[in-house]
């Protein structure tokens, strides 16, 4: 994979640098809820600053308003961003997204991030699939390197690319399996096992689209009807009583993806295996992330947001080799597709 050229190369002493990050972050009641994204910004910004920048104007996108909406403005992520990097020479700009030109790549609005800066650093990975002002027009503008956490996304998530160390074992969830079959078709075809499960496994079970075999449940959680405190019980997939649903994999399925996860060499999960949000359904996504963690053999990579969750709630990420920020970004590079915020980046 063609890796772009790294800040770390770039002469930054005495210049005003534009960063464009991943600065969408939840917020309740007015404040940051969840700051996990801007401290993945933090050793770039803190790069910069170690190597003399004279001012470090970080922009991003939060949420998606369709112009001004002060429920999207950046004053909390920006006080945020001051509590964790108290220096005055980082300045936090509005949302990008309030600029109706952003997600149309318009030319003006790249000049008007542009203006000033001497240089644009990338590393808002989770955007890099996305052709916008702040992702791509701006890097056309002005002389443009990848920012760290960029460059760590693509060295990790390129190893899945790859010749991999093997039993290569993949396992994919969540509701639809048209959101996954890129990655799917590119990397199931690839890997020595493809564990499925949610409603994917459902789908898959009336229609494979794939030219290659998928584990699926051989048990589940049923459950009455979707709620979260629904009459439920364990059954064999061909017992499940008509009219109910599968909302998790049940215990023989967990047991035997499990077995398959400890003897891997490499692992790629994205997707939970149910409902995992609510408590009775899930055990299996917990027990995914379990064996995944446990495996400390293994070269590991957690994707999506549903499967990053799970695995924080259960205080395993830092047992994993690597969890990924970047959602679409990372299924999009995963497919084999090119990211129009890399390839605009020189080598």
């Amino acid at each position: 994979m063609r890796l772009p050229r790294s800040v770390r190369d770039a002469d930054v002493a005495g210049k005003v640098v534009l960063v464009r990050a991943d600065l969408n972050v939840p917020l309740d009641g007015g404040k940051v809820a969840d700051d996990t994204r801007i401290r993945a910004s933090l050793p770039t910004l803190r790069l910069l600053l170690d190597r003399d920048a004279e001012e470090v104007r970080v922009c991003s996108h939060l949420g998606r308003p369709k112009g001004y909406d002060e429920d999207y403005a950046m004053a909390p992520v920006a006080a945020r961003v001051a509590e964790l990097v108290a220096d005055d020479r980082v300045r936090v700009l509005e949302n990008t997204r309030f600029n109706p030109g952003e997600t149309k790549n318009d030319e003006a609005f790249a000049r008007e991030l542009a203006d000033g800066c001497d240089l644009y650093v990338d590393d808002a990975f989770g955007s890099a699939h996305r052709a916008h002002s702040s992702t791509e027009a701006v890097a056309r503008l002005l002389p443009a390197y990848a920012g760290l956490l960029l460059l760590d996304e693509l060295e990790h998530l390129g190893r899945l690319l790859g010749d991999v160390e093997r039993p290569f074992v993949l396992i994919s969830g969540g509701s639809k399996v048209d959101d996954k079959l890129g990655v799917l078709q590119n990397l199931g075809g690839r890997a020595d096992t493809v564990l499925i499960g949610g409603k994917m496994a459902e789908q898959l079970r009336v229609e494979n689209p794939l030219d290659f075999e998928v584990e699926l449940p051989s048990d589940v959680v049923g459950a009455a009807e979707f709620a979260a405190d629904a009459e439920f019980g364990v059954y064999a997939v061909e017992d499940l009583p008509d009219g109910w649903l599968g909302l998790d994999i049940g215990p023989e399925t967990r047991n035997r993806f499990a077995a398959k996860l400890a003897d891997a060499r490499t692992i790629f999960w994205n997707g939970p295996m149910g409902v995992f949000e609510w408590p009775r359904f899930a055990a299996g996504t917990a027990a995914v992330a379990q064996a995944v963690a446990a495996n400390r053999q293994a070269f590991s990579v957690v994707g999506g947001a549903d499967s990053v969750r799970a695995l924080n709630e259960a205080e395993l990420a830092d047992q994993v080799s690597w969890v990924s920020t970047g959602g679409g970004a990372s299924l999009e590079l995963l497919e084999g597709k090119e990211l129009p915020g890399v390839a605009v980046i020189p080598s």
